[in-house]
Order: C-alpha cells, then sequence, then structure tokens
C-alpha cells in the first residue's frame, strides 16, 4: 500500500482510527496503511490485523489497484485463468487487471493469484495502471 500511497501523492489522512494492532504510528507505512484503509483498499488480513511484514500475493496487489481506481466496470467478463475462480475476492480485479492491460498473467491459462507478487511485479503492475495522483484540496 506504500507504493500505492506514494503514487498518489502521499495523501494526508483525517478521521481515521487506526484499527490494527500490529501497526505503530512511527511505522514509515503508517499514513499508507490508515489511507487504504479510509479509501477501502484493503481491510487488513483481519479485523485487528494488518500483517505489515507478509509478503503480498498477486490476487491482493491488483485488488489494492483494482479497489484504487474505484473498482471500475469491467467490459470483458471472460476469465482466461483457469486459477481464478469467480467468488474469489480478486476475481474482478485479475479480470480488471487483464482488460486494461496491467497483466497478462504468468502464463497464457495461469495468474497465480497465491504467488508472491515481486517488488518488480509490484512497481510494474504500478505503472501500466497510470494511478494518477489525487487532487489538491
Amino acid at each position: 500500500v506504500t507504493f500505492l500511497w506514494r503514487a498518489k501523492g502521499q495523501p494526508k489522512v483525517e478521521g481515521v482510527e487506526n484499527p490494527f494492532t500490529d501497526i505503530d504510528e512511527k511505522a514509515y507505512y503508517y499514513e499508507a496503511v490508515l489511507w487504504a484503509v479510509k479509501n477501502g483498499i484493503t481491510k487488513g488480513t483481519s479485523d485487528d490485523k494488518f500483517s505489515p511484514n507478509a509478503t503480498c500475493t498477486r490476487g491482493q496487489i491488483v485488488t489494492f489497484l483494482y479497489r484504487a481506481q474505484g473498482q471500475p466496470e469491467i467490459k470483458d467478463k471472460t476469465n482466461p485463468f483457469q486459477d481464478v475462480a469467480e467468488g474469489a475476492f480478486y476475481y474482478d480485479a485479475v479480470l480488471w487487471a487483464v482488460e486494461n492491460g496491467v497483466t497478462k498473467g504468468t502464463s497464457e491459462d495461469k495468474f497465480s493469484p497465491n504467488s508472491t507478487c515481486t517488488r518488480g511485479q509490484v512497481v510494474t503492475f504500478l505503472y501500466r495502471t497510470e494511478v494518477k495522483e489525487e487532487p489538491a484540496e
């Protein structure tokens, strides 16, 4: 979420209480996490945990990006991947990512939603998403 928050111009967050017991206000990602919660990009890994040291999966990253874009309508509902089940939390995000050229998957018929998303993949997905800074208030 820190990559995404920075791409959005590091907007200040007000009126959000930290719901996570594993996020310290001194952490470099504190504002990014609160921004992501406020904007519906993440809910954490449980009601009171964010799991800041856990690795992110490909499914989680495209979901963050899709939500950050406002969950736009998906025109092509054709699912090209055997490993992306309808009803999975990342299902719409994956279809959106393919439709918008964010990713083609890891092979012709696999997305690998539970595989670790490397830093290189994260910044590539972010670059291809063309995340815009939020307008100044």
